[in-house]
């Protein structure tokens, strides 16, 4: 059994309670490529970097065979989910590139297709959607924009479908709105085709810009109450340990205002488990973290030894490594807040 070891790096420098949620932003766990037959290729090395602003991939493969091999290779966005009150870190709510993924094989740019589906109700409605013209994003403003310029016929078609709700806003004045907001789960996978010459090493490279959820205070320095014991959960999901803990409470105008930390929460979810389906390990894995900012907290969890190789990076170097069962890369940022009337 893998021992997980709390990695609360402090050098140079989930569960959301109602109070909370006006306030927080839910973030989207991204992953790496899956390569979808791979019993013929040995990952040589994997090296990732993760930060709020990239998530960059390097692969090197091996072909292990004596003969050209096709492989098809596919990058699984997550799901989305439209709602009345969306609440979740998009990169880039108006293109259906939301995330800025782009690849290179062996130096070269990819062109990958993006397959992208509607869902309501586990049925896919895509086609009815692209009838009436409307983007498949459920969160973009061109989306609900058209959405609302629909004749009724449209709108009570999309009703029965289940794909929108109708929601009403006020001005103040008595004064009502109906609108018409959509509700479906957009699925989006790119895909491409790369060809292994044979007993070649190639050289994968894709980077996105990853989502990044949060919120604006400190939430996990309160004791149990009725919404659930926050304070356990952290140490579970990103191996909050009492040194990270006591230095945060350290900067608390009093013990008991937990929520006075001169910090706001950003967490990052890499989905590291779905791509393990190559031969064998992965002969040399090296994992960088950046926190951002030198001021800034990080905390997650890793097997193994973290070396500090700059003012706001940690490294992490493994031989012969899996993606580690049932759990995948959560990354707590503690981002700094500058005082009012800071740097002049």
């Amino acid at each position: 059994m893998q021992r997980l070891l709390s990695v609360a790096l402090l050098l140079g420098a989930c569960t959301l309670t109602p109070a909370l949620a006006n306030d927080t932003t839910a973030e989207l766990g991204t992953g790496g490529l899956i390569f979808i037959t791979t019993d013929q290729l040995k990952m040589k090395s994997e090296d990732l970097f993760v930060s709020p602003t990239l998530v960059k991939v390097t692969y090197e493969f091996e072909n292990l065979t004596d003969k050209a091999l096709d492989v098809l290779v596919a990058f699984p966005m997550p799901d989305i989910e439209g709602s009345g009150d969306f609440n979740v870190a998009v990169p880039d709510r108006e293109s259906d590139n939301m995330f800025g993924f782009k690849t290179t094989f062996n130096g070269e740019p990819v062109e990958a297709t993006l397959h992208q589906q509607a869902f309501a109700f586990n049925l896919d409605q895509t086609a009815a959607l692209e009838a009436l013209g409307i983007p498949l994003t459920p969160f973009g403003e061109r989306t609900r924009e058209l959405i609302q310029e629909l004749d009724e016929d449209a709108i009570q078609k999309l009703l029965h479908l289940g794909l929108v709700i109708p929601m009403e806003y006020g001005d103040g004045n008595d004064n009502w709105t109906t609108y018409y907001e959509p509700v479906w789960t957009l699925k989006s996978t790119y895909s491409w085709e790369a060809h292994f010459a044979p007993g070649e090493t190639a050289e994968v490279v894709h980077s996105y810009t990853p989502s990044v959820g949060g919120t604006v205070a400190v939430t996990f320095l309160a004791p149990p109450d009725e919404y659930g014991d926050r304070a356990a959960d952290y140490k579970k999901k990103y191996c909050t340990d009492d040194s990270f803990i006591g230095a945060v409470k350290k900067t608390l105008a009093s013990p008991e205002e937990y929520y006075s930390a001169p910090y706001y929460e950003s967490w990052i979810t890499y989905i590291w488990s779905t791509g393990n389906n190559w031969a064998g390990p992965i002969e040399d894995f090296s994992l960088t973290i950046d926190k951002g900012d030198a001021k800034n907290l990080v905390s997650f969890c890793w097997d193994g030894e973290v070396k500090k190789i700059g003012p706001t990076t940690f490294q992490m170097t493994a031989k012969d490594w899996y993606p580690p069962y049932g759990r995948e890369l959560d990354i707590l940022i503690l981002d700094h807040i500058e005082p009012e009337g800071a740097g002049g």
